[in-house]
């Protein structure tokens, strides 16, 4: 069985996901077999694994870091918010239901049973596995029911290291307040504290430090300075949503639904020199891009009501007249078509007309398609015309079934597919951008080839070598119970 501990933050946003994705590669690159666990996830952005099984991509970033494929065990409980108070519920890589927040706190018991047998299966393959928490620890209306934060680590009987962040301020209170909140039970789990996205000068913060560990009674891990990396963001807190590169020489904009998923799907786009990608939530700022992007939506029929609503869609329809180039992916794809429709209630329920930009129409129903894909992609015309006969792979996850399931179609400038991580190859990325190149008189043999899966092992590299610099690892071993290789 596994040797395991769990990283929690003060908060959301503290920097967690990539403390434990750091650790897990030092332990990689150590020797050790180590995998992440996070016992449930809420975000929209969510991968299909081989097997067909669906989990969040914080924990698919984790496995890269840790040199593995993906695996479902690792995240078995994901929550898809399908509106402010509803998410679709995802147990073991699988769709489970829909329910109100209520109905979830009430089935907490089978979840929890659930959890503890996935944890179980997944520790008996590894030396190690890092666990991640979820938001603040110290909701204490939560307690007793917690799935994935102190409840997760007295159910592995895990050590915690506990992460604040010093970057938006009051890091010691928020560290010191957290651990007041604790039990004593708890309390006693908390063996590291670390302090998170530092700047400035680490002596002037050093006095402080050993005042909160008299307070704590605690020891402080590391303080981890602000690393600037680019590695998969989880959710809607990612700077990429007001980036901006004013020098781009090709303006892709993707329109930021409200229920935006996988927006990962576009980072490869952005690793190729002279491309800007920029997310666009108002029509005012539409401007005039190379090319619109439409991305995935946990909700397709409520996000294109709010284009029709907002005036985005009105926007989107007359650049495409003027034969300018529109993709969508998943949800994106299906927007475009004739027409949705959800007699169920799947995800919004009732009927509506889509952008009519291509000939396809949806129809909703229980079943959800979730499966790994790859190939060759079927002849298209126009613009991106040069997209036909490139190999990719990649992914379907999506409510709703049409022909042309696995590859693009198009009628003139529109283009629609349902496979996420369609650019991720460099051939098809390429391909797209030459177009744009090409489309603005640009020479699109400037086009560099850019090999997206070498540049992440060595951003991962880089958050290793910057976490080993900074953090007390002969603490964290002795906190593991291991010994360094």
């Amino acid at each position: 069985m596994a040797k395991s501990m769990m990283v929690l933050g003060t908060c959301s946003n503290a920097g967690k996901s990539l403390i434990t994705a750091g650790i897990c590669r030092i332990l990689k690159r150590e020797g050790y077999r180590v995998a992440p666990f996070k016992a449930q996830n809420m975000a929209l952005n969510s991968y299909i694994t081989k097997d067909g099984l669906e989990m969040g991509r914080a924990q698919v970033m984790q496995a890269e870091a840790c040199g593995l494929e993906p695996d479902a065990r690792m995240n078995p409980v994901l929550l898809k918010p399908t509106s402010d108070q509803g998410s679709q519920v995802i147990l073991n890589g699988k769709v489970y239901g829909n329910m109100k927040a209520t109905e979830f706190y009430e089935n907490k018991p089978v979840f929890r049973e659930a959890i503890r047998k996935t944890y179980e299966s997944l520790a008996a393959d590894y030396d190690v596995l890092i666990m991640e928490g979820a938001g603040s620890p110290a909701e204490i209306n939560l307690r007793d029911n917690d799935l994935v934060n102190m409840g997760m680590a007295q159910m592995a009987d895990a050590p915690v290291l506990l992460v604040g962040d010093i970057d938006r301020g009051g890091v010691f209170a928020s560290l010191a307040g957290t651990m007041l909140l604790f039990t004593e039970e708890e309390r006693a789990r908390v063996k590291g504290v670390i302090i998170n996205k530092f700047r400035g000068d680490l002596d002037i913060l050093k006095p402080g430090l050993t005042m909160l560990e008299d307070i704590i009674h605690v020891p402080v891990a590391g303080v981890v300075p602000y690393m600037h990396l680019d590695i998969d963001d989880e959710d809607s807190l990612s700077e990429k949503f007001t980036a901006r590169d004013t020098e781009a020489l090709i303006d892709i904009a993707v329109i930021r639904l409200p229920r935006i998923s996988n927006f990962t799907d576009f980072n490869p786009l952005e690793y190729i020199d002279g491309v800007g990608v920029r997310y666009i939530s108002l029509p005012s700022d539409f401007g005039d891009p190379d090319c619109v992007m439409l991305p995935g939506t946990k909700n397709t029929m409520a996000d294109l009501l709010w284009m029709r609503q907002s005036g985005m869609e009105a926007q989107i329809m007359k650049y495409a007249s003027q034969g300018k180039p529109v993709f969508g992916i998943c949800g994106g794809y299906q927007m475009l078509g004739q027409s949705l429709s959800d007699p169920l209630g799947v995800e919004h329920g009732g009927s509506m007309s889509g952008m009519g930009l291509l000939p396809h129409s949806t129809d909703f129903g229980q079943e959800k398609t979730t499966r790994e894909t790859e190939g060759v992609l079927a002849d298209v015309s126009g613009i991106f015309q040069d997209l036909s006969g490139q190999s990719f792979k990649g992914y379907e996850i999506h409510m709703g079934s049409q022909e042309a399931l696995g590859n693009i179609i198009n009628e003139g400038n529109v283009y629609g597919t349902y496979i996420h991580g369609v650019f991720d190859r460099e051939n098809v990325a390429d391909a797209l951008v030459r177009a744009l190149f090409k489309k603005r008189g640009l020479d699109p043999s400037d086009v560099k080839a850019f090999d997206i899966d070498e540049y992440k092992q060595q951003q991962y590299d880089r958050l290793a070598d910057g976490l080993e610099s900074s953090l007390d690892m002969d603490l964290i071993h002795g906190i593991l119970g291991l010994e360094e290789r």
